[in-house]
């Protein structure tokens, strides 16, 4: 059994899981800037789950845009694929950072992950603190209950720089007020974001790419898996806390086996087994590019990764049959 889903995630990984995230982004590439966040995020689960449903997989969307009731399409629990092949768990985003697009902004994508049946973890539609780092860290280097002082410190002496050579990347949010004034306290840079906390844990993995070293903060929990799988196929690493502040949080967390509203999730916790990670660039942004529109060809730019390896595939595709898209 094991043999067989290995062999489905090598095909997966050839070409169809870059064609998963190549149509959802070019589709909502077409109405970038267009000021309606609906219709692009719209048009981008259409793309995904059409491309999805030629892949030879059973799949389960555990993380996907929202519960069956709030989501006509690519709802959490809906099965995708032709239903032949190996069964999988899949999280995904077709538009990751809605408002990015609408607005023409950096750093929207079209992300995925994929791994072995009850591999990732079911989580809730609720916020996540977070804290990562990429590769090359030694174990323990953050911890999600320590101050963002000491993370911000820890950080520069396993890098070996001073604080101020730091760079930590949180979402402009006025939640993360005093998070902000804390990290500022430091004497390290921030990098403040609009939106798209996905994008923003991945580019921890390459900090000489992005200039980004840690992310700290709060914000949604499917976006804490998708990055959690991303870091998973890097060797990085992230911590999480569901934030269950209410009975009915607890209450749907509960539904979904989540017994200890307070535990922190390690990155093994969240994405376990052997993880496939692509993400198309929707809009430029610091490691991917946006989607270019030619008069008789489009160009996307993809990144593909996996846990087994660590692989990073980088994918720059110019596509001349314009039928397809």
């Amino acid at each position: 059994m094991a043999k067989s889903v290995v062999a489905g995630l090598d095909r997966i990984l050839t070409m169809e899981l870059v064609r998963v995230t190549e149509r959802a982004a070019v589709a909502a590439a077409r109405l970038r800037g267009r000021g309606d966040e609906m219709a692009a995020d719209q048009v981008a689960v259409d793309a995904m789950r059409a491309e999805l449903n030629r892949l030879a997989i059973k799949g389960t969307v555990v993380i996907g845009e929202g519960e069956r009731d709030e989501a006509p399409m690519l709802y959490i629990g809906e099965e995708v694929g032709s239903g032949d092949g190996p069964e999988v768990d899949i999280a995904l985003d077709p538009l990751e950072g809605t408002t990015i697009c609408a607005k023409n902004l950096p750093n929207a994508l079209a992300v995925i992950a994929i791994a072995e049946k009850g591999s990732l973890l079911f989580a809730p539609d609720v916020y996540m603190d977070k804290i990562a780092v990429g590769p090359g860290y030694p174990d323990g280097v953050i911890d999600i209950d320590a101050t963002p002082e000491e993370n911000i410190r820890s950080v520069a002496k396993a890098k070996g720089v001073p604080v101020s050579e730091v760079t930590a990347c949180i979402l402009d949010r006025p939640r993360h007020a005093k998070l902000i004034e804390a990290v500022r306290n430091t004497g390290a840079a921030i990098r403040l974001i609009g939106d798209g906390d996905v994008a923003g844990v991945i580019h921890t993995t390459d900090p000489d790419e992005t200039g980004i070293d840690i992310y700290l903060g709060t914000g949604g929990a499917p976006e804490g898996v998708l990055a959690a799988a991303a870091l998973r196929c890097t060797g990085g690493q992230m911590q999480g806390r569901l934030m269950l502040d209410t009975p009915e949080k607890v209450a749907r967390a509960a539904k979904m086996g989540i017994s200890d509203p307070d535990k922190v999730y390690r990155i093994e916790e969240m994405a376990r087994g052997d993880v496939l990670f692509a993400a198309t660039g929707v809009t430029d942004g610091n490691m991917l590019a946006g989607v270019k529109f030619g008069r008789n060809s489009i160009t996307t730019d993809t990144i593909v990764l996996r846990s087994s390896s660590k692989t990073v595939r980088e994918i720059k595709a110019r596509h001349q049959d314009l039928d397809k898209f």
